[in-house]
Formats: C-alpha cells, structure tokens, sequence
C-alpha cells in the first residue's frame, strides 16, 4: 500500500520525516498544503490519519523489527509520555527548562525508553534540531553534557539519513526555515522531490526583507555587535526587533553578539529593570557571548575626557540649561567656548567632586557650533548628577552622556558594526567626530527603521508614568507593549520572531498594526491549542432534555480532533445542560439545533420571564439528525455542580488615536474602558488549566490561563488572545 507524506512547507513534521527516514520506509511527499496545516498521511486505499505523533506512531508500529514503539506495552505507555512532554521545546520561554529536565535525566539513561532508539527518542531529536541556531549554540556549550552526549550519539549512528533531514528542513532559524540548497533531496525510492521540489517558500518569504541585506564590509567569522538597552525600563516590541536584528546578522556572519547595559543614568535606572531585561532577552531566544555595562568602562571614560580637556577639544561650560539650548539652536558659541586648559580642569575637577561650582557645569565637546547639523553643535560629554548608581554606588558623583560613552565602548569592546534606529541618523555625524577626536576605530553604523504601532506608546518615560499612576498594574501588563505584557496576554515568541523579521532592515517608516502580529500568533496557536467550553453565566438558560439520560455518564474525547498532542477530556452528558443566553435567543420553537460533541436535538417548548427574557427550554435529542442541516451549533455544559469558575478578561489599547505625535500629551487621549471582565462557567477539566497555558474556548475565541485553578470559589483568570480578525465574547 502507498503513503504520501502531506504536509504545510512552514511546518514540516520534521519528527515523523526523520523516522521514515531511519526505518527506510518509502513514501513520497507533498508540501502543497495551506500553512499551518496539520500533516497527514493519505494511503492508496483512500484513507488517512492526521497529526504528527499519529503519524509517528503509525510509522513506530510499522516498522516493528527496529521496536522504534517499544519491546512491550509499558515501554510503548513511557513513549507516550515522552511524547505529550516533546512540545515544551517549541515554547520559547520553556525550552531551556526542558532542556535541563532531559539532561537530568541522561544522566543514568543512554535512551529515552530502554536500551534502543525509539520514536521518543526521534522526536525529541527533532524538537531540539528544529529550533536551528538556538540548539546549536547550546550543543557547543557545555551547559547540557548529558542531553549533547545523547544528542550527537543519535546524529553520529543515523547520520545518513538525518542529514539530509536537516539540510532540507532546518535552517539556522529553525524548522521551516533551512539554509538554500541547490539541489531537492529525492524520497526513499529516488523518485519525487522532497516537498515537490518545493523547499519551504513560505519561509524564504518571511526572511526574503532580512536575507536581502547585508552588512557593508562584513566579513564571517569577524563581525561584532551589541544590543545596548538602558536599564530604565522593560524590553517592549520595539526594542525586540533591535535585538532580533543583532542576533540575525551575528547568526548569519558566525559573529559574536554582546549584550551591554548603557547604565550612565542613575535616576532613571534599577537592578530590577537589569534583571527582566536579561529575562526578555532569554524569552526571545537570543544567545549572546557577553554582558557588558558600560560603567565597567567609567575610569577609560574618565581618562579620555581628561584627554579631551588638554588637548582643546573638550570644555567645561556653566551656561544655563536652557540658555544652552537656545544657543546651540541659533549657532551662538558659549561664553565658555575659549577658556583655558589650566580653567577647564579646575571646574572639571570641581564637577568631579560634584561642589557647588561643579554642579553648576558640564563638560561639552568643542566640535562646531555653525554646523547645519545641530547634533555637531558642541554636544554635552558630561553631567554632574550625585544620586547613587545601582551597580557602583557612589563611587562617581558625574555621568557621561549616551553621546560620549557609546561611540568609545563601541570602539573598545570591538564592535564592528552598531545597528541604530533611523531615528538617530543625524547624530550619526556627530558619532563618527566624537571618534575621530578620541582616536578611536571607527565603527560602521547600519540603520534599520524603528517600529511603530497604532495605538501604542514606546517612550519607556510614558509607560512608567502608567506604572506610577496606577494605569497598569506592572511592566508586564498584558495592555502594554513589553515582551512580559504581550506574552502574558498570549503572544507566542515565535510570531513575534516571524512578524519582526518579515520586516526585515528596512530603513522606511511604518506604522504598524497590531492585527497582522495577531494573525501570524493564530496561525501558530491555532493547530494545537486544547479545545474547551464555557458558558457566560450572566442568564444563562437551563434547557431540558426530554429524553435526555437520567443519570449523568462521561465520555473521553479529545481536546483537539487534529492534535493528539493536546490529550484528551472528560465529558458529562445529562438530562439538563446550559446554554448561552444569546444562543437561547436565536432559537425558534421546534427549531433543530446541533449539541456540539453530542449531537441534534429540537427545541420544543420555550419559557420566557416577564420582561420577555428567555428563562428556560425544553426539547428532545434527534441523535440521528445531520449536523449539516443545521443552523445553530451550540456549545453547552452540563448541569452539575463540578463546573469551574471563570473570569474571561479582554483588554483595549490604552490611547485612543492611532498615533501619538511628537508635542501631544498622552493624558490627552487615555483610553476610559482598557479592560473588561465577564463571569462564566468553564468544564471541568479546565481545573487542570497550568498557568501560561493557551486554549480555545469553543465560539469564544483563544484564551491564556493567567491564574489556574486553586479553590471552587475563587474563578480561574483566562485573558482573552486577539486572533488579528474577530471580536471575542466580550465585545
């Protein structure tokens, strides 16, 4: 009998390829399905499975001489549970938990499950294979001994035939996204092309705006960058595509990425906002050699500011702050502008000590005050400011500014190539000067366009005044535009990921929306998310089943009907269920409506309350009736005391214009209703809901547990997931 392979090129089944491939089955493929479909198997004789650990196990059971299933029904229940583990590597915030558990455990095991490859074995290799560069800079790490003993052992014994899995189907992104091949791997038997010869267009669509750029000058082996946050704020979305982007180009050149904290502001910054960004960091997959700060560097900024000061190009000015602006704006040099070395030093000195004298002063740069670009305009290098510094105390009592401290540590540390934002392209002159008096290497500055969403605020000095003033409740409000918030409100790392490199290094201006960010999440959540129900609680109906069972049974279906993966849960059947008010509404006596995981029954009798609300239905099963003639599939509970609480929760974007312009006050448009909350009753197996774990409520959109279950009383917390289309319940 033959078995093609069907399946969408963004997602192939890595884990059942590999398995055929080891256990020499033939097969031909097809890549031709819509994205995010699940994969099938379609047999000669006309029928199918669906799933990837279906397929694996089919694939297991049949190549029985190799018991890739196990040597007996226990070991066969252990790869089940290796199985239902395998997607924690696909979750970005999870895969280095997981990573430790299995390390843990090869510690005493040579295989997953007895003494001999299985199925459990293939699909964890796959899960980490799939991951790309992510995997491989842990594997030259000496982080997971035992799990890249495991690892390398299987790659090494199947290296033939995994190898050509992995040229095909991964690249250094990860699964779906392989390096360019010249030429199409054949099948088992040399006939069709893998994938019709079709190696993963999508994927190249998604990198075609990145993989079209390359860094001027660059060379592989040689390039070094940094992502250089300051510490006063949490890492939002628009920091994320700085970040990505440093890592994408020190990926493709095999170069080194240092994360340095620019910490030359202490009023602004904490060892708080250090620690999460660190956290968000890890969150969006990003291996980097190094952390710097650029206080490590305070005595060689020192030194060359001194340096400055005696070589002319550098003076000490105790103008008025806002006399200052003004007289950089009209091209008016300082009063201060001609004073002498021996005058310079004593006021630096007098900065240094933070005096009365010195508080009054800064240390500016002598480059040119008739500059057309005004950033040359004798900028400020340093500031007195005594407040302590989260790292080194009160060691100084003077900072220097972004302006001065970075194109220095740029040079020091080795960086070959700085990315920055568009938005500082008329500072890059002033950049390259400050270099070229300090006598430093110069560092190539390549510009990306900065991201903008509707409705969103960047500026981390707004969204702590929504911190402050209550507006929120923390930086990882699922309102707000940090990778916390938005990942806690049900954003996946890997659309994040997908979105942001779509864009690639573009240098124009977009404003984007968050619509198209929610469509590609959808896409990834949808094909394995578990599948529940709720009913909202605010006049719910009561229907009664005539013929309806007079003592309540419980079936086992599954939690999604395309993924085994998701598992399975209990459903009860009785003779009284409830239904959602608005559904009871649109019911017609006499109506046949379809009882999802059930089947048809008619509505016969409706009772109504004096206001003209409907309170109560009653009718009778049809179970032989088709689903397909009817109109109304309703989701619905069961009547019994064992239903969860529930607190569904959509929220709304804070502002309410679509962008905020440069002068405009953001108080001036606060959105009133940011978040709404809705009571509902939820099935039973929703009591073991994990926290951060997403699901479907049937009808009602896709949700993330915030707060799981603890007792009866207190509702389980789910956050509504914007699907980039439809309004939730809520709306």
């Amino acid at each position: 009998m033959e078995i093609k392979l069907l399946f969408a090129a963004d997602n192939p089944p890595l884990a059942v390829i590999a398995a055929v491939k080891v256990a020499d089955i033939s097969l031909s493929t097809d890549s031709s399905l819509a994205p995010a479909s699940v994969p099938h198997f379609s047999f000669s004789n006309g029928l199918k499975l669906h799933g990837t650990y279906v397929l694996l196990r089919y694939v297991g059971r049949i190549a029985s001489s190799l018991n890739l299933y196990g040597e007996d029904a226990f070991e066969s229940a252990k790869i089940d549970e290796w199985l239902d583990y395998a997607p924690i590597f696909s979750s970005g915030s999870e895969f280095e938990a997981g990573c430790s558990y299995v390390d843990n455990y090869l510690l005493k095991n040579t295989f997953l499950v007895g003494h001999n490859l299985s199925i459990a074995d293939i699909a964890l290799w796959s899960a980490l294979s799939g991951t790309g560069q992510r995997w491989e800079s842990l594997r030259k790490s000496k982080k997971y001994q035992n799990l890249v003993r495991w690892y390398n052992s299987i790659t090494s014994e199947y290296g033939s035939a995994l190898d050509a899995v992995l040229t095909m189907y991964v690249g250094k992104r990860g699964l779906g996204k392989p390096d360019p091949v010249k030429s199409n791997e054949q099948d088992s038997q040399g006939q069709s092309k893998v994938a019709n010869g079709e190696v993963n267009e999508k994927a190249k669509t998604v990198g075609r705006a990145t993989t079209e750029v390359d860094l001027p000058d660059a060379e592989v082996g040689k390039v070094c960058l940094r992502f250089a946050p300051e510490p006063s704020g949490y890492l939002h979305i628009g920091h994320s595509k700085a970040a990505l982007l440093n890592k994408y180009f020190a990926e493709k050149y095999k170069g080194r990425l240092i994360v340095r904290f620019d910490d030359t502001n202490p009023a602004k910054e904490s060892n708080e906002f250090v620690d999460n960004l660190l956290k968000d960091i890890e969150t969006l997959g990003i291996v980097y050699d190094a952390v710097t700060y650029t206080s490590d560097y305070f005595p060689q900024l020192m030194e060359m500011a001194e340096n400055l000061i005696l070589q002319g190009k550098a003076y000490v000015d105790d103008t008025p702050r806002e006399q200052m602006q003004k007289e950089r704006m009209d091209g008016i040099e300082s009063k201060c502008r001609g004073h002498s070395v021996e005058k310079n030093m004593e006021l630096w000195k007098e900065m240094i000590t933070a005096s009365e004298r010195g508080l009054m002063c800064c240390l500016r740069g002598k480059l040119d005050m008739q500059n057309p670009n005004k950033s040359l305009r004798d900028p400020v290098y340093y500031r007195c400011n005594p407040i302590p510094h989260h790292r080194i105390g009160s060691m100084y009592k003077l900072y220097p500014t972004y302006d001065f401290a970075c194109p220095f540590v740029d040079a020091i540390e080795g960086i070959t190539h700085a990315l920055r934002s568009s938005e500082y392209h008329d500072r890059n002159a002033q950049y390259h000067r400050i270099q070229e008096d300090m006598g430093v290497r110069k560092v190539y500055i390549y510009e990306f366009s900065r991201l903008n969403m509707v409705y969103t605020l960047l500026s981390k000095r707004k969204l702590l005044w929504f911190v402050q003033n209550g507006k929120v409740d923390g930086w990882d409000d699922p309102r707000f535009p940090t990778v916390q918030g938005i990942v806690r409100r049900g954003l996946k790392i890997d659309a994040l990921i997908q979105f942001i490199l779509e864009q690639g290094a573009s240098k124009n201006l977009n404003l984007m929306e968050w619509d198209k960010l929610w469509t590609i999440n959808k896409k990834i959540i949808d094909p394995m998310c578990p599948r529940h129900t709720a009913v909202i609680a605010e006049h719910r109906v009561l229907v009664t089943l005539t013929d309806g069972p007079e003592e309540p049974y419980v079936r086992i279906i599954p939690r999604h009907k395309k993924y085994e993966g998701a598992g399975e849960k209990c459903t009860t059947y009785t003779k009284r269920i409830w239904i959602d008010h608005a559904d009871a509404e649109a019911i017609s006596v006499n109506e046949e409506v379809t009882l999802m995981d059930w089947g048809n029954a008619i509505i016969k009798e409706m009772e109504k309350d004096e206001t003209g609300i409907v309170t109560h239905l009653t009718g009778h099963l049809h179970l032989e009736g088709s689903v397909k003639t009817t109109k109304w599939k309703l989701t619905w509970l069961p009547e019994t005391d064992e239903l969860v609480k529930l607190s569904l929760v959509e929220f709304d974007y804070l502002i309410t214009k679509k962008k905020l312009e440069e002068d405009e006050d953001s108080i001036d448009v606060l959105n009133p209703c940011t978040k709404k909350q809705i009571l509902a009753f939820g099935d039973s197996n929703m009591r073991n809901l994990q926290r951060g774990e997403v699901l479907q409520l049937e009808r009602k959109g896709y949700f993330r547990c915030d707060v799981p279950f603890v007792r009866p009383s207190k509702p389980v917390i789910l956050f509504a997931i914007p699907d980039g289309r439809q309004q939730t319940v809520l709306r």
